[in-house]
């Protein structure tokens, strides 16, 4: 049967019940989902109860390998989970306490509190990422989301020409270094970046922006001007009209895809309550060509 789907924010997101994710297989249901992501982008599932392995074999019904987050290695001596394709999107730090103010892992996490797409620093990118809620603070703590997609549909003609065949670099010590947190030399050379359209056609048939933190500098543009061209793109993508935020709830898994959406973590009170949030994301390898307007 056709799962049902509840559009709000402008046929931007959707939330959809009576499904328990543990069941999804490679069939019509898992069609029906990625249908659902195509046309909405964002997807809610509420009262779910995934384990950590229920999470990763649901990530690899919808296609794709997964993203294994070597980033998190430039602060994490021992990982939390043992497998490494679960990203940890908490305060804990290894013993299992609260991560203290000046936590290398916490000054590390900061930057998901700035607009970005996930893995969009390596080549496969990210294509669908999905958060599991464990646990959630008592106020704050949302993530947003912004639908590139509207954002580009609603740029004057002249900036979608002018952008159309732009190529802009991303690297994850880039949006780190933003925040001053510096990679030594090592790292810099383990985490080389990669090059993206900044217009991509999707296999919906719309067209998205795809920028955000990672994005460092525009290809063949001079740093500065292309640093603008990437500045004023987020500012008008990020606008309120085009954003969506979560307020999560235990049990919550939201699916998003990042070729059509950025998003950022939002402040909670994170010195004195816990928020224990997993993520998944699949890798983009079937790039789609980017569009031209």
């Amino acid at each position: 049967m056709p799962l049902f789907a509840r559009p709000f924010h402008e046929g931007f997101v959707a939330e959809v019940t009576g499904i328990d994710l543990r069941t999804v297989g490679t069939g019509a249901v898992r069609d029906q989902i990625v249908d659902l992501l195509d046309q909405y982008a964002v997807v809610v599932f509420p009262r779910q109860s995934l384990f950590d392995d229920d999470q990763v074999a649901f990530a690899r019904a919808l296609g794709g390998p997964l993203h294994y987050g070597q980033g998190n290695k430039v602060v994490e001596n021992k990982p939390r989970f043992a497998d490494q394709a679960i990203s940890d999107i908490s305060n804990l730090a290894d013993d299992g306490t609260l991560l203290d103010r000046a936590d290398p892992k916490r000054m590390y996490a900061l930057a998901n509190r700035l607009w970005h797409t996930d893995a969009s620093f390596q080549d496969p990118p990210g294509r669908y990422s999905m958060l599991s809620a464990k646990v959630v603070p008592s106020s704050g703590g949302q993530t947003e989301f912004a639908d590139t997609r509207a954002a580009y549909e609603e740029l004057p003609a002249s900036t979608r020409r002018d952008v159309a065949r732009l190529r802009a670099h991303h690297n994850v010590a880039h949006s780190r270094a933003t925040l001053g947190f510096a990679f030594t030399d090592e790292q810099r050379a383990q985490f080389p970046g990669a090059d993206h359209p900044i217009v991509r056609k999707l296999p919906s048939g719309r067209t998205s922006l795809y920028i955000g933190a990672h994005a460092s500098h525009v290809l063949d543009v001079p740093i500065p001007e292309g640093r603008i061209v990437l500045h004023d793109l987020a500012w008008h993508a990020t606008q309120s009209r085009f954003v969506y935020a979560h307020e999560w709830k235990v049990g919550d898994v939201v699916i998003w895809d990042n070729r059509a959406t950025m998003h950022r973590g939002r402040p909670y009170d994170e010195l004195h309550e816990l928020r224990d949030l997993r993520r998944v994301t699949t890798l983009d390898t079937d790039l789609v060509a980017e569009a031209v307007a």
